[in-house]
């Protein structure tokens, strides 16, 4: 095919087992102007046999083979490989829907404004899904619309990963894929994110995620709690809190204390914390004092641009919180953001 609309990228690493499954939910789609550039990253099992096998009766596939070097450097040579004006990612172990390229392409087309449209997603098979990763699934495929996605960015990564669609101009722009200690998808939505750039996500699930033991967000540091908070912290210090004369903190608890401690070695120490814990409140934490809801309008009216961040883990105290900070006339984004 000579005019490919969308490239779809697919890593591939001792895939075997599942890979057919990938391709045939592939070679369904309900639209045809696509590519495949599958990147090898030197597997030693049978992927590449069953992608030349592959190739000799779909000629939208094209192989690229490369010694073995990790996830990061197979996205960016695929990426530069793409050819179409929309990538579409795929992981070599997932199963993409018979709409999910049309009804994904035929919304970007329509919405010039989105750069990253991803879909709901369904975890598969049920003896594998943790319930960690229910809970996940279900607050991720809740957020739908821009407003939605950036108010819970630094919660968690808020769009799964094989599920986007992008514009390859934008991505290429943005610098590809970076090699960073946190993971790199997470990395790419806060860069997104700092550009100003808007998010979408289709209300229908359009990607089924295999969940399995040897699965990356399982066993590779990059996907650990501390690293996505150091990603937080970063995108943090350099967006949001760029320019504010005080930083508050909305909870001393686990979350408040590990996130406080990335963002004071960038240089950023909140002026106080504020708990509801009696036990706490009046100590402190880091050298910081601890305050009660009570105080926090009295020290928030001393600064001229203070900034908020709820650092609470349970989503039912995030709500609360939001609602105590919204009757004292705060703005969500404007003046305060929810981590987790």
């Amino acid at each position: 095919m000579n005019d490919p609309i969308v490239s779809i990228l697919l890593p591939v690493y001792q895939a075997a087992t599942t890979l057919r499954e990938t391709l045939e939910s592939l070679q369904t789609q309900s639209m045809d102007r696509f590519e495949i550039i599958a990147v090898d990253d030197g597997s030693t099992d049978d992927s590449v046999r069953i992608l030349e096998a592959w190739q000799t009766t779909d000629p939208r596939l094209r192989i690229e083979r490369r010694p073995h070097a990790g996830l990061i450097q197979s996205l960016n040579h695929g990426l530069e490989s793409c050819t179409a004006p929309y990538v579409a990612r795929m992981d070599a172990d997932d199963v993409a829907a018979p709409q999910r390229l049309e009804k994904q392409l035929d919304y970007l087309e329509q919405h010039s404004e989105i750069s990253v449209l991803g879909t709901q997603i369904e975890c598969f098979p049920a003896s594998q899904v943790r319930q960690g990763y229910r809970i996940y699934t279900q607050w991720q495929n809740a957020l739908i619309e821009h407003e939605q996605i950036t108010r819970e960015i630094f919660i968690e990564s808020p769009l799964t990963h094989p599920s986007v669609m992008l514009r390859r101009n934008e991505i290429l722009a943005l610098g590809g894929y970076h090699e960073c200690v946190w993971a790199e998808d997470y990395d790419l939505w806060l860069r997104y994110f700092a550009a100003g750039k808007q998010f979408a996500k289709l209300p229908e699930v359009l990607l089924s995620w295999r969940q399995h033991p040897a699965r990356l967000t399982l066993t590779d540091s990059r996907y650990s709690v501390e690293n996505f908070l150091r990603a937080k912290a970063h995108y943090l210090l350099s967006g949001p809190l760029e320019g504010r004369d005080a930083l508050f903190v909305w909870g001393a608890g686990q979350t408040g204390r590990r996130l406080s401690k990335h963002l004071i070695r960038g240089g950023c120490r909140p002026r106080a914390f504020i708990d509801i814990a009696a036990n706490r409140i009046g100590s402190t934490l880091r050298q910081v004092p601890i305050i009660g809801v009570g105080d926090l309008l009295d020290q928030w009216s001393q600064w001229q641009r203070p900034f908020l961040l709820a650092a609470v883990g349970s989503r039912g105290a995030r709500q609360l919180i939001r609602e105590e900070l919204r009757k004292m006339e705060l703005t969500e984004g404007e003046d305060f953001l929810c981590v987790a």
